[in-house]
């Protein structure tokens, strides 16, 4: 029994070098590619979105290549979860032969937000699913509340956008105003251009005294008269063939 578990182990460790390399591989590539090699921070994260309530979802089967982030660890792994610490070596071999060992592991416990996950609990796990190539795993999941998606394929300057969009949102309440509006853009500081725009009508329906019209008039009055009409042509012309990957709204800045 001893030299099973011992066997076990010495197999376990030499996964945990081929994670490594792995790991390595990925910081490599990500210089040649572009693409960020790092795991996103649960607390930057839900600080940017602005993110508050949390709702408990219980215990449901997630998928692994959605879970983006970590609450504490995010320095540890790589936006794979491969390790990036020799030194995890023998606590991250021990998750393996207890992963899949006849009684497994508890699930892990995560954060979702939109349609990723952060790792509360169980950094390991998640890693040696990963290399063991799993595709989901157990997790109980308490999910909190934030006005932007996520996708899995985020990145820290999506986050960045999100917290521009949020803000932006927060001013107008065109998200309530008009459900149906489109209001993506595509390149950071847009919002902030957009609401500088806003102020501007408010200036000029007030004639020069803003505290006379209510900010929401001001509001309307630009996504309606103003956005709205040039929004509409953009989309007749057939503009946006163009200029893939934009939206009316970068057009409408341009």
């Amino acid at each position: 029994m001893l030299d099973s578990t011992r066997s076990q182990h010495l197999s376990a460790l030499q996964h945990f070098q081929y994670a490594r390399w792995q790991a390595n591989l990925e910081q490599i590539l990500s210089r040649i590619n572009g693409a960020s090699p790092d795991l996103l921070s649960y607390e930057e994260t839900r600080r940017l979105l602005r993110a508050r309530n949390t709702k408990d979802r219980g215990l449901r089967d997630i998928p692994l290549d959605a879970i983006v982030g970590s609450v504490g660890r995010y320095t540890d792994f790589t936006r794979s979860f491969m390790p990036l610490r020799d030194s995890d070596r023998h606590r991250w071999a021990s998750v393996e032969v207890g992963m899949t060992g006849p009684t497994g592991l508890p699930p892990i416990e995560v954060y979702q937000i939109g349609d990723v996950y952060f790792v509360r609990d169980g950094n390991h796990r998640v890693s040696v699913a990963r290399q063991l190539e799993m595709k989901s795993i157990e997790a109980y999941v308490s999910e909190v509340q934030t006005k932007f998606p996520l996708t899995p394929d985020v990145k820290l300057d999506d986050l960045i956008m999100a917290a521009e969009y949020i803000e932006f949102l927060e001013r107008t309440r065109l998200d309530e105003l008009r459900p149906d509006a489109d209001l993506r853009v595509t390149l950071p500081g847009r919002y902030q251009e957009i609401l500088e725009h806003i102020d501007l009508h408010h200036y000029l329906l007030s004639d020069g005294e803003p505290e006379r019209i209510h900010y929401e008039k001001a509001v309307l009055y630009w996504y309606d008269e103003i956005y709205t009409p040039i929004a509409d042509r953009i989309e007749r012309q057939g503009m946006l063939r163009d200029f893939p990957g934009r939206t009316p709204l970068d057009l409408y800045m341009c």
